[in-house]
């Protein structure tokens, strides 16, 4: 039995240290943001390369190191970082850059060092954007984010539990999807090999995973309907995320360390 992994389920409590944790999930947001949407603008290496380590550092620093983390860190960013570095390197226009040095030739083919100089600060930005979103993305839980988002931002309580209802939907349904893969397993079932036999397992599954999920909306819609959900323009909050005096510093913090490094680094007067 394949077990069932709650994405927005409650996290673990952090060492004292790892401070991303204990931070508002707004903050978290509201700190990179700047920084994110100006390396959009930016045209050279040095500027992305120092935001990504930036980030790097903060997260390693202020979250739980887990497996998870250190898969995405010390493999996926990179690799992705090298594969679209590349690929954008290769779909530059030669003729824009035949007065760069060649790095490679393969038969008539030339990759020329400005393209790619023009692919791999392509790559970096988007590592960079990535790694910053990181910040709030692995310390933040949906829970948590739905609760700032209602209690800080004002947003419809309605809008903002209903939708955390519909993606805890996402779990449930993975777990439906594994019981009844196993039930037509045993019953022997659209067996076979090959593409035509997997759409017949896939269309075989669709019917019980339907019925499942409007057993399972009506069972959540009645469990609202019985706590009055809806009734009232307001609802008492059992869990609090409040906003402290240390998110206002971490994010007053991030953005005038990002303002100097951006006005220290001058990236669009190259």
């Amino acid at each position: 039995m394949t077990a069932v992994a709650d994405p927005y389920a409650e996290a673990r409590p952090a060492a004292p240290g790892r401070f991303l944790h204990g931070l508002n999930p707004l903050a978290k947001f509201a700190a990179p943001l700047p920084a994110m949407a100006a390396l959009v603008f930016a045209r050279d290496l040095t500027t992305p390369l120092v935001f990504l380590a930036l980030a790097y550092v903060v997260v390693i620093l202020g979250s739980r190191w887990t497996g998870r983390l250190a898969a995405v860190l010390l493999v996926a960013v990179p690799l992705g970082v090298l594969l679209v570095g590349f690929g954008m390197s290769v779909w530059v226009d030669a003729a824009q850059v035949t007065g760069t040095a060649p790095v490679l030739r393969v038969g008539g083919w030339t990759l020329y060092s400005g393209a790619l100089q023009i692919g791999m600060a392509t790559a970096l930005r988007l590592g960079a954007i990535v790694a910053l979103a990181l910040m709030a993305g692995m310390t933040t839980t949906g829970p948590d984010l739905v609760r700032a988002l209602v209690q800080q931002l004002r947003v419809p309580y309605r809008v903002g539990y209903t939708a955390l209802a519909a993606f805890r939907f996402v779990p449930r349904f993975r777990y439906e999807l594994d019981v009844i893969r196993q039930a037509h397993r045993v019953r022997g079932s659209h067996g076979g090999r090959g593409p035509f036999a997997a759409i017949a397992r896939g269309a075989g599954y669709l019917v019980p995973l339907l019925a499942g999920a409007i057993r399972h909306a009506e069972r959540v819609a009645l469990a609202m309907d019985s706590r009055a959900f809806g009734a009232y323009p307001d609802r008492t909050e059992r869990h609090l995320v409040p906003w402290r005096t240390r998110d206002t510093v971490f994010v007053v913090a991030f953005w005038a360390l990002t303002a100097a490094l951006f006005v220290a680094l001058a990236p669009w007067s190259a």
